[in-house]
């Protein structure tokens, strides 16, 4: 069967596609990936931006056209939290779905967490033991943990890079005041998790996944991206510790020019590195290894354990699409103005 999964995020919709065949890892046969930029694109108000609403439908367009030439059996298409959690929600994924044909739906943050820990599961295996997953997302921060494939527990909290540098970093570079109140807030939210963590077995294996969790390995010295997916790459506390002063102290064109650091990603990575480092500190970890598997390996994963069944019956039963495409055009949006809230939409 050959599967596709499109995850949209704060950053970007990307598009993988993969063969799943039973008993195998999923294969992988494409990727595709075009900007959304919704992280500096949410209104006080906390709705999508217009502007961002169309990158979104034209980032989305240009996915279902890849999607269709491939020829899929299956196409599971998905936002994560800043679009789950906008106001204007509904009606943006109504254009979405009337311009592009694609239907966006949405997991819990439990379901991503539960999803993310499946990936690293699988890439390293049982004989990884009692395994704890971190990944840092533009919305929100997830935590699992477990000694199989199921994880207990499976945490999300709101703590994702975007969506803190939204809410405390506006200047470029950010003052040390904003830096500080953002610690405390990390910290703070970060405290009793903690506790509950620790108070689990000890875990074997510490797992990093997401682009920021990479970022922070390569700026600390993990290898690149030329290495392959199979270089080990450790992010080390101490090092992302010695290296924040200087995130913090230059502006994003600075921090575009440091090694491992994405433009599209330069304004949160401040946050990224804070919240990383504040989950280390208080987790009581020395170093986390990064995986290059993360959410769409494991609903690819899921869908192959799930694809003789009859049914689908999972948390990805209401994803699942056969057959997409546009449908009708749908005017523009005003210029300059958000989409609105429908009446009776939910948030």
């Amino acid at each position: 069967m050959r599967l596709g999964v499109l995850d949209v995020g704060s950053n970007s919709a990307h598009l993988k596609i993969v063969e799943l065949r039973p008993g195998e890892p999923p294969r992988p046969v494409r990727s595709v990936k075009h900007p959304t930029l919704l992280a500096d694109a949410i209104a006080p108000d906390g709705s999508i931006q217009a502007p961002a609403v169309e990158r979104l439908v034209t980032a989305v367009g240009a996915t279902a056209r890849a999607a269709e030439d491939e020829h899929l059996d299956e196409l599971i298409a998905f936002a994560t939290s800043t679009v789950r959690d906008a106001a204007n929600r509904e009606p943006v994924l109504e254009r979405v779905a009337a311009e592009t044909g694609i239907r966006l739906g949405h997991l819990s943050g439990q379901d991503e967490a539960r999803l993310t820990f499946l990936a690293a599961r699988a890439w390293y295996g049982c004989s990884a033991g009692p395994m704890l997953l971190m990944d840092i997302g533009g919305g929100s921060t997830e935590l699992a943990y477990g000694d199989g494939e199921e994880p207990a527990p499976a945490l999300s909290l709101p703590l994702g890079a975007g969506r803190l540098t939204r809410a405390f970093l506006p200047g470029d570079p950010p003052r040390p005041r904003d830096v500080r109140l953002l610690r405390r807030f990390v910290y703070e939210r970060l405290a009793g998790v903690g506790g509950r963590i620790r108070g689990l077995p000890p875990a074997r294996r510490v797992v990093a996944t997401s682009k920021t969790f990479k970022q922070l390995a390569r700026l600390t010295g993990a290898p690149g991206g030329a290495a392959g997916p199979y270089a080990r790459r450790v992010l080390r506390r101490d090092l992302l510790r010695d290296r924040i002063p200087e995130l913090v102290a230059c502006d994003d064109r600075h921090r575009a020019r440091l090694p491992g650091v994405a433009k599209s990603r330069v304004h949160q990575i401040v946050a990224g590195a804070i919240v990383a480092e504040a989950l280390m500190t208080t987790l009581g970890l020395d170093e986390a290894e990064v995986c290059p598997w993360a959410l769409r390996e494991g609903i690819a994963v899921r869908r192959t354990r799930t694809a003789t069944a009859l049914a689908v019956t999972d948390e990805l039963g209401s994803l699942v699409q056969r057959s997409f495409g546009p449908r009708r055009a749908v005017p523009a949006l005003p210029a300059g103005r958000s989409a609105t809230v429908a009446a009776g939409g939910s948030r």
